[in-house]
């Protein structure tokens, strides 16, 4: 039953970090609207792999973490400092002025596959997300960190990942027509949930002094 429990609320926690319009999925729908559902959901599955490495290590560190509190404070600074930087960066990216791209090249299944585990690995936002996740749900006792549990904890943040893709991939055919408005108000987003984030991660540490 705890395996269980364990599954689910990693789902739903990356359900909810991949929620917010963002270069993956904005990615996966954009294939989808020009060479069709199986490519998008082959890019998809790119992700995914990643994902799933992408998450043991945030767990397995997670772990470690859990049997050593005195390093958390020091992963709380360097949370923050990440945080502000990408939050910086997002928000510097969508006050410039956004120019329409070249129609991309029809690629292969195989070609968006590995063009997803690219992009999923540039991508590095998940690891401290999910460690900080599962530090927190281990510390109120709703997850237990052992072998069984991580594999649990790791595969339900796979498929929710899946999940929000293919929501992207089959049901976003508007952004067509809005790309350059999304792709903005995407870069504002992101950069305001990375804010709230390093705002209570500072919180935190201040409360520690």
């Amino acid at each position: 039953m705890n395996l269980t429990i364990t599954f689910f609320i990693s789902l739903c926690i990356a359900l909810v970090g991949v929620i917010p319009p963002g270069l993956l999925n904005m990615t996966a729908a954009k294939i989808s609207i020009k060479e069709g559902y199986s490519r998008g959901l082959v890019f998809s599955l790119g992700v995914c792999v990643i994902v799933i490495v992408q998450t043991l290590i945030a767990v397995i560190f997670a772990r470690y973490l859990s049997r050593n509190p005195e390093t958390v404070q020091m992963l709380q600074k360097v949370a923050f400092v990440l945080f502000v930087i990408i939050t910086v960066y997002f928000f510097l990216l969508a006050k410039k002025e956004a120019k329409p791209h070249k129609e991309d090249e029809r690629k292969s299944k195989r070609s968006q596959f590995f063009y997803g585990m690219f992009l999923s690995a540039l991508n590095v936002f998940p690891i401290p997300y999910q460690a900080y996740m599962s530090v927190t749900l281990a510390s109120l006792g709703l997850i237990t960190l052992d072998n069984y549990n991580i594999t649990s904890y790791v595969a339900g943040a796979a498929i929710g990942t899946f999940v929000m893709l293919y929501c992207y991939v089959f049901f976003l055919k508007k952004i067509k027509n809005e790309k350059l408005k999304s792709q903005k108000n995407m870069n504002y987003i992101i950069g305001s949930i990375t804010g709230i984030i390093a705002v209570v991660t500072l919180v935190n540490i201040i409360k520690d002094y």
